[in-house]
């Protein structure tokens, strides 16, 4: 016979069932939130690489792009490996599962004429981080998973005019959510001679 054991705190009196236990929130480093943000967000790009069974490189000096991914593979048809440009944002501004099939994203015009230049020889994409304001909420763990929330989406900006006077306000699809498997499919469109 099984004798159920007390759970650590002992058992509440009034009820006779343990209290939940108490949580103190861990202390977290001084590091600002953004640079946080941008390292949460290079975190979600290296598991989708690998899960990609893609490449990464990061430019030196950075020239307004953040990481090159390469793709190799036989059944491309322009070259054994192909290579796009990512540049990464963050933000905490728009909440979880936007509605619609698309969100507004503001970016700098320097960013969004780099991003919109063609034609190119090397496509860009950029890839848009929607995270909880608080780093508590940014990790979950357990056995058998690490779950990074909220999510990544991407889209390619080739030939998006500029219509602000300083910033432009792009759409991101809610559909292009950035995962292995788009990415696969991003890669194989410009193994091909696409577009991503």
């Amino acid at each position: 016979m099984a004798l159920a054991q007390p759970e650590p705190g002992g058992l509440s009196p009034a009820s006779g069932r343990c209290p939940p236990p108490q949580r103190t929130p861990p202390l977290r480093g001084a590091l600002a939130t953004t640079a946080c943000m941008e390292t949460l967000q290079v975190g979600y790009l290296h598991a989708v690489a690998a899960a990609a069974g893609c490449s990464l490189s990061q430019p030196f000096p950075d020239n307004g792009i953040d990481w090159h991914l390469s793709h190799s593979s036989a059944g491309h048809t322009v070259d054994d490996e192909v290579t796009i440009k990512v540049q990464l944002k963050c933000t905490y501004q728009i909440p979880p599962h936007p509605p619609g099939p698309a969100f507004s994203f503001t970016l700098d015009n320097d960013h969004l004429v780099k991003l919109a230049r063609t034609p190119v020889s090397v496509h860009k994409i950029l890839v848009v981080m929607l995270v909880p304001r608080t780093q508590d909420e940014w990790l979950r763990a357990s056995h058998d998973r690490l779950d990074l929330r909220h999510c990544c989406y991407w889209t390619n900006l080739a030939g998006h005019a500029v219509t602000g006077r300083h910033r432009t306000t792009v759409r991101i699809p809610t559909s292009r959510i950035f995962d292995d498997r788009a990415l696969c499919e991003i890669m194989t469109r410009v193994g091909a001679g696409g577009r991503p």
